[in-house]
C-alpha cells in the first residue's frame, strides 16, 4: 500500500495514464481543438480532419470517423489541450509533429475563413510540440498552398 502511495505521490501513476492515451488520438484530438477554436465546428473542417486520418495514418473511412468520434469526445471533455501535446511530444518523431503543425493549419483554413483565434491556437500549440516558429510558419504556407490547389 505505501508503495503505491509513494508512487502516485512521485508522479508514477501520471506517466501510466498518459501512455494509455493513443499519440494518433491525442494529435486527431488537437485537430478537432483547432476546428473548435473560433467556437464553430463545421461539417467540412470534420471531413478534412477525416481526410487527414486516412492519409496520414493509412486508416480506412469507417477507423478514421472512430478515431475522430474518439477524439470529439476527449476535445469535448477537456479541461486543456496539454494532456494531448504532452503524448504527441512524447512519442512522435520531429517530422511527424511537424506535419501535425501544418494538418492544423488545414483543418483551420478548411472553411476558407481566416480566424485569429484558430491562429492563436497553432501559435500556443506548435512549441508545445517541440516544433519552431520557423517550422510552424513553412507548415501554414504549405496548407494555405494546398488550400489554393482547392
Amino acid at each position: 500500500m505505501f508503495d503505491a502511495i509513494r508512487k502516485m505521490m512521485s508522479g508514477g501513476g501520471k506517466a501510466e495514464a498518459r501512455s494509455e492515451l493513443d499519440p494518433h488520438v491525442a494529435a486527431t484530438t488537437l485537430l478537432v481543438e483547432a476546428a473548435l477554436a473560433d467556437g464553430i465546428y463545421a461539417d467540412i473542417e470534420a471531413e478534412q480532419i477525416r481526410h487527414i486520418l486516412m492519409a496520414a495514418f493509412q486508416l480506412d473511412p469507417e477507423n478514421a470517423a472512430d478515431m475522430l468520434s474518439r477524439a470529439e469526445t476527449l476535445a469535448e471533455n477537456a479541461a486543456d489541450h496539454h494532456q494531448f501535446t504532452k503524448v504527441v511530444k512524447a512519442c512522435l518523431p520531429g517530422p511527424e509533429r511537424i506535419a501535425l503543425v501544418e494538418h492544423l493549419w488545414r483543418v483551420a483554413l478548411a472553411d476558407g475563413e481566416k480566424s485569429h483565434l484558430e491562429d492563436s491556437f497553432i501559435r500556443r500549440v506548435a512549441p508545445l510540440l517541440a516544433v519552431s516558429d520557423r517550422e510552424r510558419v513553412l507548415a501554414r504556407s504549405r496548407a494555405e498552398a494546398a488550400a489554393r490547389k482547392r
